[in-house]
């Protein structure tokens, strides 16, 4: 029997992988054969940890997940993997079923699984698009609020155009940064120009 490889992810740097680490140390997974990364998701396919994890795996090795869209978050992500898995004749475990991609069933289940979890991505994505929209309609979602009130701009683009500081020394007078003044003298152009 081949070895068990571990793989676990979390989307963002905030999050835990406490609880995947023990499910795959309770399906048997060594703590030094887990693979992980921190704040990539599961659309991004270039993912280090998946790199390595995939790396390992040598022909009758496992590798092992606690659910697939730790795994995959797309249907071609999903195939990707599973054609490598494939090609290298290692099984895939997904919290303690275990899958043969060679096999004509594995393989069916495979795909069903992996059509779930961009399902569920694509659930999640149209809830979040859902959520702004009523966030935008009650005033809630605004966008990112300008550095400097309009007076403040207008008392940049003076002090610019009177020629008495350079755009460094205006960006530390306003405690803005130089795209902030850069855009603040564009705007003021393209206002007169209107």
């Amino acid at each position: 029997m081949g070895e068990l490889i571990g793989y676990a992810r979390v989307s963002t740097d905030e999050q835990d992988l406490t609880a995947q680490r023990d499910a795959l140390a309770g399906l048997g997974v060594a703590p030094e054969r887990i693979y992980v990364d921190h704040g990539l998701t599961g659309t991004n396919r270039a993912r280090p940890g998946l790199r390595e994890a995939l790396a390992a795996c040598r022909a009758g090795d496992t590798l092992v997940v606690t659910k697939l869209d730790r795994l995959a978050r797309s249907l071609p992500d999903a195939r990707d993997i599973a054609d490598e898995l494939t090609s290298s004749g290692v099984k895939l475990n997904l919290r303690g079923s275990v899958y043969d991609p060679t096999d004509p069933v594995g393989r069916l289940l495979f795909n069903v699984l992996a059509m779930v979890a961009e399902f569920e991505a694509d659930l999640i994505r149209m809830r979040t698009r859902e959520g702004m929209k009523v966030a935008r309609a009650k005033g809630r979602l605004r966008g990112k609020q300008p550095k400097l009130s309009p007076r403040q701009e207008a008392h940049l683009v003076s002090l610019h155009r009177a020629g008495t500081h350079t755009s460094a020394d205006l960006a530390e007078l306003f405690s803005v940064a130089r795209s902030t003044v850069y855009r603040a003298i564009q705007r003021a152009a393209v206002r007169e120009e209107g």
